[in-house]
């Protein structure tokens, strides 16, 4: 370890007080990634997209959900560079204002039949807008947490980032059951925009407890001893861009979450012939019980290590995936909720749990935030166009569904391989965190 990395901090950490601001900012922004899946899966086809054929309207649905995941990894450029310039906290209110605005807005937009072509071309400019805050938010959340988080107990803490993804599904699903069983009129005229609308609640929330929140101490630090990295993005690529690359394959496995949510929903109501409220409450009960299993994965983690809990999830998701797909085949919901919850519950909470900590230990203080957002939205477009690309590969009949079972398995199979080649955090102190930027400015130095 060289000399020239940051020296620990006596600034106070506040874990739990980020740990909560990182829980809400991510309950938001997954609430609002679970309402318009559902509102794509469900509605969005006819009311935007309107065609003789039901499927061209729900790929044009799905293609607008992917949109999102083009900008995310620009937000994440963007306000990566500001957050490791000017501080994490700044630009986390920034990235939930955009968030919350942008999904009040969708929730007012005519629908085709009102303004033609505008319709989907504003629904679009909605999406894009929740994209480039989504594609700063976690990073952000991450390296805020983590930044706060004791030695030791940085996976347990920095998991309740993702913990927000299990409370906004749970929270979408709450809504969007009453919302699904409307008359149909009801439904697509003013149900659906429900969701949306009362998305300002927990916007309200979350703003509220962010604004009480200190920087992070690493930060702090950093800035006061003239640290902070002049041009973040140029310097992570310079010297950590192996450290991205491995992030970029890491998160793909993210495909399996998309994969289950949102195209799963649509085959599950479709294809396999369940109701609407059934399957959404299956998705919601093996969701929300992740939010109990991601904290002990991710405190196991403290112990064990990120690495083998990581190829775990991604060895565990590619068998039961195809469980999942064969319960729904059977048309008994408990076996899909039994297959759901192996799949979701336990073995992608593995990931989902541990990524938030993992994927921002990779990386040195001055260019934390940018090298985590890159790598992750990156690997995070193939998960966003993983519901339109199972559509594509969608065959007919009873097993129509393996060749989508087969692009997860792929896509499990390149996360495995880049956590496995990925170096170990869990005990490395955080200021030697991101040793090959440290060993690359002390070489760079005269």
């Amino acid at each position: 370890m060289t000399t020239t990395a940051q020296q620990p901090t006596t600034l106070p950490k506040t874990p739990g007080k980020a740990a909560l601001a990182s829980f809400l900012g991510s309950t938001l922004e997954y609430y609002d990634f679970f309402i318009y899946g559902s509102a794509a899966a469900l509605v969005f086809g006819p009311l935007f997209f309107p065609s003789d054929d039901p499927a061209v309207g729900l790929i044009g649905a799905f293609a607008t959900f992917g949109v999102a995941y083009v900008a995310r990894p620009v937000g994440g450029l963007v306000m990566g560079h500001f957050g490791d310039k000017l501080g994490r906290k700044k630009i986390l209110l920034i990235t939930l204002g955009v968030m919350g605005l942008s999904s009040l807005g969708i929730g007012f937009l005519p629908s085709y039949s009102q303004i033609g072509v505008w319709a989907p071309v504003l629904l679009v400019i909605g999406r894009l807008a929740q994209g480039f805050s989504a594609g700063a938010e976690s990073a952000g959340a991450s390296t805020l947490t983590l930044e706060h988080s004791p030695e030791g107990r940085r996976g347990f803490f920095t998991s309740f980032v993702m913990t927000g993804y299990a409370s906004g599904m749970v929270l979408a699903t709450l809504v969007f059951i009453p919302v699904s069983a409307l008359p149909t009129e009801a439904l697509m005229s003013w149900g659906w925009r429900i969701p949306f609308w009362l998305s300002i609640v927990v916007l309200g929330i979350a703003y509220w407890v962010r604004t009480h929140l200190d920087e992070t101490p690493v930060f702090e630090d950093a800035k006061d001893r003239k640290a902070v990295a002049p041009m973040p993005l140029r310097e992570v690529l310079r010297f950590q861009s192996a450290d991205v690359a491995r992030v970029v394959g890491m998160s793909i496995m993210s495909v399996m979450q998309t994969i289950f949510t949102v195209f799963g929903l649509s085959y599950a109501t479709g294809a396999a012939g369940f109701d609407k409220a059934s399957i959404l409450t299956v998705n919601a009960v093996a969701i929300g019980l992740s939010m109990f299993v991601m904290p002990l994965t991710a405190k196991l983690s403290d112990r064990l290590g990120r690495r083998p809990l990581l190829m775990t999830a991604a060895i565990g998701c590619s068998v039961t995936i195809f469980a999942y797909f064969l319960a729904l085949s059977t048309g008994n919901i408990f076996l899909v909720f039994a297959a759901a919850f192996i799949n979701m519950t336990l073995l992608y909470s593995c990931f989902n749990g541990i990524w938030p900590a993992y994927f921002a230990e990779l990386f040195a203080a001055p260019v934390r935030y940018s090298g985590m957002a890159l790598g992750n939205q990156l690997g995070l477009v193939v998960a966003g166009f993983a519901p339109l690309i199972a559509g594509l590969l969608l065959g007919k009949g009873h097993d129509g569904w393996l060749p989508v079972a087969g692009f997860a398995v792929l896509c499990m199979a390149i996360a495995g391989v880049s956590a496995f080649f990925s170096r170990e955090t869990a005990k490395t102190p955080i200021e030697e965190l991101g040793e090959p930027y440290w060993r690359g400015i002390a070489v760079r130095k005269p």
